[in-house]
């Protein structure tokens, strides 16, 4: 076990902090309540996990302190159902992510922000497949 982030008492880092996979039973990540159908329901962190991703050790940079925060499952509320009206907003906002500004045509996937519109008006010249 990593002793460098284990801090289970929060003396160090201010919450009780435990290394990448240590975490004891009862908590959970904002995904993991999420798969299990929970949300936080507005409580505070209750602990972290600390760990360095090695990412961009890859390209000769040092390595990338990250966190994640724990919340207690006891506490956690579950999800809020999708109401018509929010369903329909979230078709709606989707619809206008698929929608190509040049061509104002229904692409079928989300317009990539780099280009900024579908990818047959941005290479018009090339080939589709």
């Amino acid at each position: 076990m990593s002793a460098r982030f284990f801090d289970p008492d929060g003396d160090l880092y201010g919450l009780p902090t435990f290394p990448f996979r240590m975490a004891p039973d009862g908590y959970a990540t904002r995904r993991q309540l999420r798969a299990d159908g929970l949300r936080p329901g507005g409580q505070p962190a209750a602990a972290q996990l600390l760990w360095f991703s090695n990412r961009r050790r890859r390209t000769g940079q040092p390595p990338t302190l990250r966190v994640a925060y724990l919340y207690h499952r006891d506490l956690a509320k579950p999800v809020r159902p999708m109401t018509p009206g929010r369903a329909a907003a979230l078709a709606k906002a989707m619809l206008a992510r698929r929608t190509c500004p040049e061509c104002h045509t229904d692409t079928g996937y989300c317009i990539p922000r780099s280009l900024g519109m579908c990818v047959t008006c941005a290479y018009p010249d090339s080939e589709t497949p």
